[in-house]
């Protein structure tokens, strides 16, 4: 008799322990707090975090580093490896510091070589160094594929850790081994960074009755500066208009919109967001006018990316502008910026960038209608691109 109470007892224990011991991984992590699916998540019951909370169980219990666990970074660390399984180079979480270096360039002013950078065919590579700054000085140019920072390669970057890598403070220095089209060995660059101020626009005359105004960015202040320049250029007397959106990496969708209203009508499309799950949204034209019966010409290359990209294709399907240059980066997508706490957010791509015409600016770019190809040998000071630009208008 004792002996099968004894039995009985030892299965019971046993089978508690085994009742304990598979128990749901989240049951096994204490104070969670939002553990709670939010209820706007379709198909929430498909979800299994199971391999989540034993994996996050396993790191608490057996890891053994000098610093305790941060859990806070664990979370950091979640939310950024679920964004990079996406495969979206501009869909990113941002860190405090990362946030902060972010929300700095927006504002027009940072630390750092001032070229911007983004992922093309899965390599890093520069879209355009800005006019007159380290990274331009040092000989950076659009197309420059970067393989490497200092030590650390650049495939195993995110694009986010890679800008993180080459800001720094003022007077530091940074290499870049970079491989360019045309040479038989990656090079090294090595660059002093420096306090970024983006600039806005230049303007000034080509010819007597030519004027050329360079957009440089499109920052918060754009829109304001072009009608500057507009009035400039109406006063100047010229008759003839060069928009150099060359090495200009983009930026404010609205200000490209609100410029793209000084040649088109009232009500024409300027660009189309295209979303996952609802129709697209039209942005159209102001209808400002002035410039509307002005012969224009576009000035494109590889560093025309983004805004610079919706501002040109709009004016090229609507038939008033003429690109000249050479084909565009190819940088058509929309992000939004979502706080997911105090201090970090979530940068999130929610729609994709297409011309009026219906054509993908991510998938193609935008091909010049003149190609001029800027090659090695050119010498410094030329600028065969701005010549056929004069050239062509005053063939008109």
């Amino acid at each position: 008799m004792g002996a099968a109470l004894l039995v009985i007892a030892a299965t019971f224990v046993s089978g508690t322990w085994f009742g304990y011991s598979s128990r749901p991984e989240i049951e096994r992590i204490t104070g969670v707090l939002h553990k709670e699916i939010p209820s706007d998540i379709k198909n929430a019951n498909e979800i299994d975090f199971e391999p989540f909370w034993k994996a996050w169980r396993l790191v608490e219990s057996k890891h053994v580093g000098e610093e305790d666990i941060n859990r806070e970074k664990l979370v950091w660390g979640a939310i950024q490896g679920m964004v990079a399984s996406l495969g979206d180079p501009y869909t990113v979480f941002l860190p405090p510091v990362e946030l902060k270096d972010f929300e700095s360039e927006i504002k027009g002013e940072f630390s750092g070589i001032g070229a911007e950078i983004g992922i093309r065919k899965d390599i890093l590579t520069i879209i355009a160094p800005i006019k007159g700054s380290p990274a331009e000085k040092s000989g950076l140019k659009a197309g420059d594929k970067v393989l490497k920072i200092d030590d650390k390669f650049t495939s195993e970057l995110t694009l986010d850790e890679a800008v993180h890598l080459i800001r720094g403070e003022q007077d530091t220095t940074v290499l870049l081994t970079i491989a360019r089209n045309d040479d038989d060995k990656p090079r090294e660059v090595k660059v002093t960074r420096n306090v970024i101020k983006l600039p806005a626009i230049t303007t000034g005359k080509e010819k007597d009755d030519i004027f050329r105004i360079q957009l440089h960015s499109f920052t918060q202040k754009s829109g304001d500066d072009f009608a500057n320049a507009v009035r400039e250029f109406l006063q100047s007397g010229s008759k003839k208009l060069i928009v150099d959106l060359r090495n200009n990496p983009g930026g404010f969708l609205n200000e490209s919109i609100e410029i793209a209203s000084w040649w088109l009508p009232e009500g024409e499309i300027v660009t189309q967001e295209v979303y996952k799950d609802r129709d697209p949204n039209l942005y159209k034209s102001y209808g400002f006018g002035s410039l509307e019966d002005i012969p224009t010409v576009i000035l494109v290359n590889r560093g025309s990316a983004s805004a610079s990209e919706i501002l040109a294709g709009a004016l090229k399907e609507h038939k008033k502008a003429v690109l000249i240059g050479e084909k565009t980066f190819g940088k058509g997508s929309v992000q939004e910026l979502e706080p997911i706490t105090d201090g970090t957010s979530l940068k999130v791509t929610i729609a994709k960038w297409v011309t009026p015409n219906g054509i993908s600016i991510s998938k193609e770019g935008l091909m010049p209608d003149i190609e001029v190809k800027i090659s090695e040998d050119t010498k410094p000071g030329e600028d065969p691109v701005l010549k056929k630009a004069i050239e062509y208008l005053e063939g008109l």
